[in-house]
């Protein structure tokens, strides 16, 4: 019996250590949905949407995309760097950060309470805040943004609107104004494709998380379609010759999807260029095959063929170097 105790005892103390020494993968995994990475001085910053208290954004700095910590700056604060309440727009649903740097200022542009903001700060690793607590657009619900600004010294601002389901629009954005020039408005596309609203989820039709690059001439828009919910949520691109389009849909979308990356849910991410000049795209995928969330991220080196008939790159993924960036 005492020898049966002590052993008992023995692998109580084990299995403590264990679960409290010790961090498993999962663990350390990261868990923001619709993430955004900015590149700045050899180093990588992932922000996104992480639906915990505090309300707002954290922030993370990796040199190596794989390994992740906060920045020294932030580590009181566990990465905060735009709260709810603190002199910025919003009370709940923050959402899908963007990074912009201009005139030496850093800026998020961001989703809460359903309607798109601008917030500055001096310094990446903030706080952002805003001179005037207001969103960028009152006049109707708008999610999902991000600021493109062309090589004219023009900036446009594409987001998400609301009608009988989820569109990316256009609109020039006056950045000293913080305001759209609304009589620009334009919907980019609709929904056409098969791969955009699969029956796996029963929704209205829903395109949104934009990116937006320009390569040699030719603009390029990144979007998600399906609901976020559905296995099928899934990335393609369209491309065009002008910010407001028209837009012409890559034949070989979607190239982020569950059948080619093997997990469920992948989709709304960011187009980037590591410090090598080498394409990634930054995503995230639902917990399980069974559970959406938390929803974990993910980044996947590009492919980019140019094509010599269509002028247009030919993107897809190197499905077998997907990274699963990890908290150190």
């Amino acid at each position: 019996m005492i020898k049966k105790l002590l052993f008992a005892s023995f692998i109580l103390t084990i299995c403590s250590f264990s679960s409290s020494g010790q961090k498993s993968n999962t663990d350390k995994e990261i868990f923001f949905a619709d993430p955004s990475i900015f590149v700045e001085n050899g180093k990588y910053y992932l922000s996104g949407t992480k639906n915990s208290k505090p309300l707002g954004f954290a922030l993370l700095e990796s040199d190596n995309l794989t390994e992740w910590a906060y920045p020294a700056a932030l580590l009181q604060n566990k990465g905060m760097i735009l709260t709810a309440g603190s002199g910025v727009f919003g009370e709940h649903g923050f959402w899908a950060p963007q990074f912009m740097k201009e005139n030496g200022n850093y800026y998020i542009t961001y989703t809460a309470s359903e309607h798109v903001s601008l917030a500055a700060s001096k310094s990446l690793t903030g706080p952002y805040t805003q001179e005037v607590v207001t969103p960028i657009d009152n006049s109707a619900k708008n999610i999902d943004s991000y600021i493109f600004k062309d090589e004219d010294g023009k900036y446009y601002l594409y987001h998400v609107r609301f009608n009988n389901g989820n569109y990316i629009w256009v609109a020039e954005f006056d950045f000293q104004q913080g305001k759209i020039k609304s009589e620009t408005l334009k919907q980019c596309f609709t929904n056409t494709e098969a791969w955009e609203k699969t029956p796996a989820f029963d929704s209205a039709p829903i395109m949104e998380g934009p990116t937006v690059i320009k390569m040699k001439g030719v603009y390029y828009l990144f979007y998600s379609a399906n609901h976020f919910r559905s296995m099928d949520y899934a990335v393609g691109y369209a491309t065009a010759k002008s910010p407001f389009g028209p837009w012409t849909k890559h034949p070989n979308n979607p190239i982020i999807h569950r059948s080619i990356v093997k997990e469920n849910g992948a989709g709304h991410g960011d187009f980037f260029f590591d410090k090598n000049n080498n394409p990634y795209y930054v995503y995230h995928v639902h917990f399980s095959d069974t559970e959406v969330g938390p929803r974990r991220t993910r980044i996947v080196p590009l492919e980019m063929k140019m094509n010599k008939k269509t002028g247009i790159f030919d993107i897809c993924v190197k499905a077998d170097k997907i990274i699963k960036p990890l908290i150190k």
